[in-house]
């Protein structure tokens, strides 16, 4: 008996029992001492079966009233909090920008002044024909 309870109860599980079985099984536990928590669990079924809902009543709900007070203050704050995190991230911002524009003109001071070198190496430049003499002519030795 033990062996057809245990293998009801493995299809019970599975949700492979029709509704006999599950009358037999029920009849089955009931007239035996063990399996206990299967008994347990059968009986609270039963009962929940039994129940009618139209005599359940439904707790009343505890309404909260949340204090708009403190609710203004978080707000607030709130408010405050994300405008000080946007002015900081803004002026994180600038101070780059202001940064980058600082080193091109840097590099444009740069860039002017290595012109004007070029241009005073350009007379140097215009001075190497100096030496032509001495080529076109050999040097002149003593």
């Amino acid at each position: 008996m033990k062996e057809r309870i245990e293998s009801l109860l493995e299809k019970y599980w599975e949700g492979e029992t029709s509704l006999a079985e599950e009358q037999e099984l029920k009849s089955l536990l009931k007239s035996q001492s063990d399996f206990e928590k299967e008994k347990g669990f059968f009986g609270l079924m039963e009962s929940y079966g039994q129940e009618n809902p139209e005599n359940l009543t439904m707790p009343k709900a505890k309404v909260r009233k949340i204090n708009s007070q403190w609710l203004s203050w978080a707000a607030s704050v709130a408010i405050f909090t994300a405008s000080f995190v946007g002015w900081r991230v803004y002026e994180k911002n600038q101070e780059e920008r202001q940064a980058y524009e600082e080193v091109m003109q840097a590099f444009a001071l740069i860039q002017t002044n290595l012109a004007k070198g070029q241009e005073q190496m350009q007379v140097m430049n215009d001075m190497k024909y100096l030496n032509t003499t001495n080529q076109m002519f050999g040097t002149i030795k003593k």
